[in-house]
């Protein structure tokens, strides 16, 4: 019986992290394409030129792979790491969560084919599979309890403020929409948001920003004088 080799891709490398992370794009890839219940372990091993047995040796099948690519989705739009150090780096809160706007508004207003990232995170959000908690405890979580620090300090109240959670989804939303929505059905309803001008983007952050900011100001001015302040 002769033995199939794994087919090689040009250019690749034999070691064991460069399998893996071979797997995970092309795992990344494939579940934005398809969604995870019609993706296969042989379909992704194939693409990234391994074997199906690879996927079960680095991540113990298809849903702990899936959950790998969540969790990496995740972080290719802000990782932890990055996030702490700009809360706990120097200036005002405010303009650290103006940066932190800017950074998510342009990853989310980056041209839709140029990444698998937010196709599978949309999926994930649009119908939840049993890896959400993995991606919830690991990723979202953590940081979520970071910008809460953020806000609240911009607002001047503890963090379990009900204020803070209003804030917070408000600044969520918009970026939601954008996730989650048809981009060909809101250039249809919004002709000029996603129109191919020269800085259209960078105006995209700025609003976002601005509006965020400016709602932020207004919340903890009417906070100040609930307050007596």
């Amino acid at each position: 019986m002769i033995r199939k080799t794994p087919r090689k891709l040009p250019g690749r490398r034999e070691d064991g992290a460069s399998t893996k992370a071979q797997i995970l794009e092309a795992a990344g890839e494939i579940f934005a394409e398809k969604g995870f219940d019609r993706a296969t372990g042989k379909e992704i091993a194939e693409r990234a030129g391994s074997n199906s047995a690879a996927v079960n040796y680095y991540y113990g099948g298809i849903e702990g792979l899936y959950a790998a690519v969540l969790v990496e989705a995740h972080r290719r739009l802000l990782t932890y790491d990055r996030l702490v150090a700009l809360a706990q780096g120097p200036g005002a809160s405010i303009d650290k969560l103006k940066i932190l706007i800017g950074l998510i508004a342009a990853a989310i207003t980056a041209p839709a084919s140029s990444t698998w990232v937010l196709r599978v995170l949309s999926r994930e959000i649009l119908a939840p599979s049993q890896a959400f908690p993995v991606l919830l405890n690991q990723e979202v979580l953590p940081k979520k309890q970071v910008v809460t620090g953020l806000v609240a300090d911009i607002l001047g109240v503890p963090a379990d403020h009900p204020a803070v959670g209003r804030c917070l989804l408000n600044m969520v939303s918009p970026f939601a929409m954008l996730l989650l929505g048809n981009r060909q059905l809101l250039s249809q309803v919004l002709p000029d948001l996603f129109a191919p001008a020269p800085g259209a983007q960078e105006a995209i952050i700025a609003h976002f920003q601005r509006f965020a900011l400016a709602g932020l100001a207004a919340t903890a001015a009417e906070l100040k004088r609930e307050a007596g302040g």
